[in-house]
């Protein structure tokens, strides 16, 4: 499916704040793998994320996606096939657009948005109620009207109205209320385990990232320290992952965010 291998990124070369933000990392992604990745801050994880769409080439390495080289693929072209929804809440859709003309858009259909067919209209509506927001019965309202929440349901059904061959998900959730989170997450999982999409979720939250998905993955340093699937990962505590990332990286996770979250 998406084979990375052996890339490296380094930020501000040759300078005092030289950063190498990803380390000769390798990942194998599978078709169909739901992989939740965590680590502190500065760990690469938003960089990996970077370089999968395309926001930059990395400086040495390839990736590989269905056995085709996208290493120094335009992010624009990239995007055709990898959805992506952001922290930010305000990110992925036009606010200035109504949602019926948000889905059109993401769903890439030609012509003028005022020629919507009824077919797709009802399209639209049926999967905005499958969020159990109430959006189908507001599709002419101007996004940036919505709650964070709403929104980022939303985005989340844009990213996926065309199944995308790899979803990112970049602690989409993070700007949310609790109450609002655990309901985007249910959504997430529900729509990628129903329509097995191949998805890298990052999350601060230790519990989601053993609850949700198959796989789990640990990143420090630009490096992936661990990675568990199958009957290891179902037997894992949140303790066993802080146990796993001091036995990996020889020194404690030092970040409040994830701490405070870890039940």
């Amino acid at each position: 499916m998406l084979s990375i291998q052996k890339i490296t990124k380094i930020f501000g070369a040759g300078t005092p704040d030289e950063k190498k933000a990803l380390d000769d990392l390798s990942l194998e992604v599978n078709d169909g793998d739901f992989i939740s990745i965590i680590g502190a801050n500065g760990a690469g994880k938003s960089t990996l994320f970077n370089a999968i769409a395309g926001d930059f080439y990395t400086d040495h390495g390839k990736l590989l996606l269905d056995g085709e080289d996208i290493t120094f693929m335009p992010s624009h072209k990239r995007a055709k096939f990898i959805g992506r929804l952001f922290q930010d809440p305000m990110r992925g859709s036009a606010p200035g657009m109504s949602i019926e003309e948000n889905l059109v858009l993401a769903a890439g259909h030609g012509g003028w948005l005022s020629t919507v067919s009824k077919a797709d209209k009802k399209l639209f509506r049926e999967k905005l109620s499958l969020l159990d927001m109430g959006l189908e019965d507001r599709m002419q309202q101007p996004v940036g009207l919505l709650s964070g929440g709403q929104r980022q349901a939303l985005t989340l059904m844009m990213a996926t109205i065309n199944m995308p061959k790899i979803l990112l998900l970049d602690e989409h959730t993070a700007a949310l209320d609790p109450g609002t989170a655990e309901k985007v997450l249910r959504l997430t999982d529900e729509i990628v385990t129903k329509n097995r999409i191949t998805c890298l979720m990052i999350t601060h939250n230790m519990q989601s990232a053993l609850d949700l998905g198959t796989r789990t993955i640990m990143m420090n340093n630009g490096k992936i320290i661990f990675d568990t699937a199958g009957e290891e990962r179902k037997s894992l505590t949140v303790p066993d992952l802080l146990q796993k990332f001091r036995e990996a990286s020889g020194a404690e996770l030092d970040n409040d965010r994830m701490l405070l979250t870890e039940k």
